[in-house]
Formats: structure tokens, sequence, C-alpha cells
């Protein structure tokens, strides 16, 4: 088999398969995450990332090569999520620049414009990121470029799998280039998650058409108020039955992974002859048009979770000075910054990172003249700035802030009276003068900065060094708060996990007191998941 070319339906099928091999893979990919905590995403993200523009490129009916590369660039770059997640979305970006620049007279791409294109990605890629770090995503994209541009080729197969090789090369070759992902004995997540999808894009090329491999297709049915309360983003619920004209040929994983592109909240149950189907997703229509291929529809119910009676027309509202929006999890936590002036609070940051998408909404919604983000993760911070640039008639400007603990001290520094320079320059002089702390658990072994590490132990991290690991909850809380109250703290602030009971929390205060009896020490019921206890240092 030989391929001389790349036409629209060929580039369809590549950036397709290479996001179902992705999706097929992201719990792999997340396993890579440095640090052995339970909210590692790297793979979810980039999955999410790239579906987002997979959504847009089977909704768009034009049969030029660059319109669609300018719809997956689109919808990669609004549905970007996390720091990789980011970095992906500008090297799709960049393919469409590449593709615009070509002039093509054939709508199609031969190896040499190819090639061009993955160039135009990596060139893309690396000045999306303004202190690019070797050993990570850029690595991989870029040397496996870098290492197949200059060399001669029968076709695109050999050319991609010569990328292929070199990528996959790249990626052996990143703990030697970051010393942190050697010590922790992993590969980088964001370079394993593109080689998942330059995978999957090889594979379309010789003609292997990945299926979707659906972690559980036969969930349990769920009421509808914990459909809507779980919404991801989607507008429409939808249900429907169907008579199946070929029960014997019918295979649920195939039509199970054909709608999963669409939504999300897949539930697909089989009786004898007929398919129950629900999913939540956008594109009601084009579910319903996958799945008559499959039978005769016997009930259909679609409900827009997002439609509210329209209310009476009011004048716009005027532009007010100021606004505030924050990444934040856990409803305690959610509440507290909302009490500290937040006006829009975006869930997610630890377990699931916003999209670019989720902040220009946010930003939208505000209706301000000027408005501050709050990260409060620093995966989440070049989301936030890339939403920053894509809007206008709004002064966007990003904190500094990793951590819910930085986020809560800039707060304090917040004064609605002054200018934007001035707050930005209070509120981060406030994240600079706070110490974080968290205590969660870890979900493998391996050994960080000389610090040992069981599965199952619980593990003290401050301002992003894992600086103990015990087997006891309470030991792993009192060594963090030695190790970052001293003699000259004035004020403790710890926000308590769901994991914590009444009596555990009782006793935080007199933990933190026995090391500084002079602390003014604030105790929180966060109400957040993985994370046992947050603390903020001042």
């Amino acid at each position: 088999m030989s391929v001389s070319y790349i036409d629209v339906e060929l580039f369809k099928k590549m950036v397709i398969n290479g996001a179902i091999n992705l999706k097929n893979n992201r719990q792999q990919v997340d396993m890579f995450n440095v640090f052995p905590v339970p909210d590692g995403d790297t793979g979810t993200n980039m999955s999410m990332t790239v579906t987002s523009g997979v959504r847009e490129l089977e909704n768009c009916e034009s049969s030029s090569i660059v319109d669609n590369a300018k719809v997956l660039s689109r919808g990669c770059l609004m549905g970007a999520r996390g720091n990789s997640g980011v970095i992906l979305s500008q090297f799709f970006r960049g393919l469409f620049v590449g593709i615009k620049s070509l002039e093509l007279q054939e709508n199609k791409l031969s190896l040499q414009d190819f090639i061009k294109c993955l160039d135009s990605g990596r060139e893309i890629a690396y000045k999306a990121v303004m202190k690019p770090v070797e050993g990570t995503i850029l690595t991989v994209i870029r040397e496996a470029i870098e290492n197949t541009e200059n060399k001669s080729y029968e076709d695109i197969i050999s050319f991609m799998e010569d990328y292929t090789k070199e990528a996959n090369k790249a990626l052996e070759n990143t703990p030697n280039l970051l010393p942190v992902l050697k010590e922790a004995g992993v590969l980088d997540s964001g370079g394993a998650g593109f080689v998942k999808i330059v995978e999957g894009m090889l594979l379309a090329l010789k003609g292997e058409i990945l299926d979707l491999v659906e972690e559980n297709t036969d969930v349990e049915e769920k009421t509808e108020e914990e459909m809507t309360a779980t919404d991801t983003g989607y507008m429409y619920q939808m249900e429907f039955s169907l008579s199946l004209n070929k029960p014997d040929a019918f295979e649920a994983k195939v039509l199970g992974a054909a709608l999963s592109l669409l939504g999300d909240k897949l539930s697909l149950k089989r009786n004898d002859n007929e398919v129950v189907v629900s999913v939540t997703t956008d594109r009601p229509g084009r579910a319903l048009e996958i799945s008559q291929k499959q039978g005769e529809f016997t009930e259909i119910t679609i409900k827009n979770l997002k439609y509210k009676k329209p209310e009476a027309k009011k004048e716009e509202a005027p532009k007010k000075n100021f606004a505030l929006v924050s990444v934040c999890f856990g409803e305690g936590i959610i509440n507290t910054f909302k009490e500290m002036g937040v006006d829009y609070v975006i869930e997610g940051g630890q377990t699931m990172n916003p999209s670019t998408e989720s902040f220009v909404k946010a930003i939208e919604a505000c209706n301000a003249k000027n408005v501050i983000i709050i990260p409060n993760n620093g995966n989440v911070i070049m989301a936030a700035n890339q939403a920053a640039g894509l809007v206008s008639g709004t002064k966007v400007s990003v904190l500094k802030a990793k951590t819910i603990a930085q986020g809560y001290a800039a707060l304090v520094g917040y004064n609605s009276e002054a200018t934007m320079e001035e707050n930005i320059a209070t509120m981060e002089a406030e994240i600079e003068s706070v110490t974080s702390g968290e205590v969660t658990y870890s979900i493998r072994d391996t050994e960080i900065g000389g610090v040992k590490i069981t599965a199952g132990d619980y593990m003290g991290i401050t301002d992003g060094e894992i600086v103990v690991s015990t087997k006891e909850k309470s030991d792993a809380l009192r060594s963090l708060l030695e190790k970052i109250i001293n003699e000259d703290s004035e004020v403790v602030t710890i926000f308590y996990g769901k994991d914590i009971i009444e009596e555990e929390a009782d006793a935080l205060e007199e933990i933190a007191l026995s090391i500084n009896e002079n602390l003014d020490v604030e105790i929180i019921p966060g109400q957040q998941d993985i994370y046992s206890y947050i603390i903020a240092v001042e």
C-alpha cells in the first residue's frame, strides 16, 4: 500500500484516528504524572482537547482541506485544557497555518506539503510557551520533525513510520532531559499523549481505522437530576430506542465509538433485538443519523439541558469596573472565595482542568471592563492566558496563583477601587508571601526529592515539593505543618476535605498552636476531594 497525497477525507480519518487512539490510552498517559497523586490528568486533558477539535471537524461540510484544518484548529483552541492540551491546540493551529500558506491547487497535501505543515506545528507550539522546557511534549514535537524533514521517503506512509519512530525515541529520552522525570521513573505525559495521536494517524494512513474502547458502555441509568448535576457542557440529553435491522451482526462497540466522539455520559443497553441508547451531546441530529444505520427508531426523547424560559427583555446592564474569576473545587472553598469577592467561579482545577472556552464564557459573563483571573493551579494558567487573548472589550490579567492557598492570599490584597496594575502588583506580592501546603495520598511507589513513597501513603506537599510521606494522615499533617510554620508565621488557614471527620477537624487548631502558640488559626470546611488538607501559612 502506498499513499502519495493526503486529501480531505484522509486528513479527517487521520485526525479522528489519532483522537481515538489517545482516548483509548488516556488512562495510561495519565499515569505518567510525576507526582503520584490521584489527579494526574494530562491524557484526559489532551484527549478532551483534540476531541473538541474532532467534533468541529466532523461537522464541517466544506470540501476544502484548508477549511477543515481551520475548524479543527478552532475546536482544539476552545477545548484546550491543561498545559499540554494548550500546546497541542497550538500544534494543530500550526498545521492550519501551514496548510493555509501552501496555496494548494488540487486541495490535497503532498509529502513535502505535509512535512512543511508539521514543521509549522512545531514552530507555533514553541511560540505559545514563554519559556519552553525541554524534556516535554515540545521536545517530542520538535525532534520528530527535525529528525525526519531532510530525509528521502518513498511516500507519506514511510515518512510517518519514521516520524512516529522518532517521536517515540524523543519520548523515551525525556527523562534524560528533565531530571524530575528520571527521578520519578516516568516519561513525559504530554509527549506520551502526542505519540498516541501520531500512532493513530499512521494507522489511518495504513487503512486501519480504530474502534473506540468504551470504559463502560453498560453504565447504570442515572436520574434526570443526576444527569443535569454532572453535566459537562453539552446541551442535549437524548434517549432513543432502536429496533435492529441485523441483530446478529450488530456490534455495540462500533456504535458506541461513533457516539462517544459526539458527547459523553453514554449508556448503551441491548435487550434482544432492541437497543436503548442514552447520551448527552451538542449534535442530536448527527447522533440519530449515525444510529439509524443500525435500525429503526421506536422512541426518541431529546431534552435541552440549558434551556431557560426567556425573561422579559431588559436593557443591557452597563459594564462594571472590576470582576474576579477563579478556579476552585470543593463547596466550602468555592463559598469562601465567593465571600471574599470572586464574581465567577469555574469549578475544577485539581480534578478537572477547565477549557479555554470555559474561561472565555466566564470573562464574558462578568460584563466588566477589567477581569482578574485567579487560576489556583499551575496547569490552568496557559488556558487562562489563551482565553485572555480571545476576548475583546475587556482587559484581562491572569495571576500566577498556582495553589488554592496562593489564590486565597491574593484575594486579601484585592481592592476594587485600585487600578488593574495596582491590583496585580499587590495580589502578586501576597502570593509571594504565602507558603502553600497540601496533604493527599499516593497512588504508586516512587521516590521524589529523596522522599521514598509507597502507594497508599499520605504525602505532605509544599509549594510543589513532596517533603514527607507516611502511613498515617495525622503524621503527614503534623510533619508538614512543622516544616512550613516557623516563628515568624502569623496566620494559618486550613481547608479540610470531605474525608476528615469532626474530631480530626476539631484538633487542627491545637496542632498548629503547638508549633507556634502566637498563630492566628482559621479552620474552614473546604469539602474538597483528593486533598485531605489545603494549608496557607502567612
